[in-house]
């Protein structure tokens, strides 16, 4: 049913926790299934230095907070505007269609976030 990519960050999950003195903090939930992320990132010379997030959900909302934290270390804070689900799903072998929620959970943190950055 899932990947080895989902599955493998689902029971690995990267950069779980918050961070200390973040530049940004974001929430993103979905009201239908309920799935809540939050995101923390800190940024230095205008790239993502530190990421992390937290996630109450099922199995592919941890395995996308994990692949995105991934994803976006070390990227430039104008480039993060293009990531996309799809990304998120070719990165992490595919998602089933009743999963696709997951990736637009993490999309929706990732966008909320941006919108709080000053830089």
């Amino acid at each position: 049913m899932y990947s080895r990519q989902v599955l493998d960050h689902f029971h690995n999950p990267r950069n779980v926790g918050e961070i200390d003195e973040p530049t940004a903090v974001a929430n993103a939930s979905n009201p239908v299934c309920g799935d809540i992320m939050k995101l923390w990132i800190r940024v230095r010379d205008g790239k993502v230095f530190e990421a992390r997030f937290k996630v109450q959900g099922c199995v592919p909302a941890v395995a996308c907070g994990s692949w995105l934290t991934e994803a976006i270390k070390g990227k430039a804070v104008p480039d993060l505007a293009a990531m996309s689900e799809e990304q998120i799903e070719t990165g992490l072998g595919g998602l089933p269609e009743a999963s696709r929620h997951a990736s637009m959970l993490a999309i929706s943190a990732l966008r909320e976030l941006l919108d709080k950055l000053d830089l």
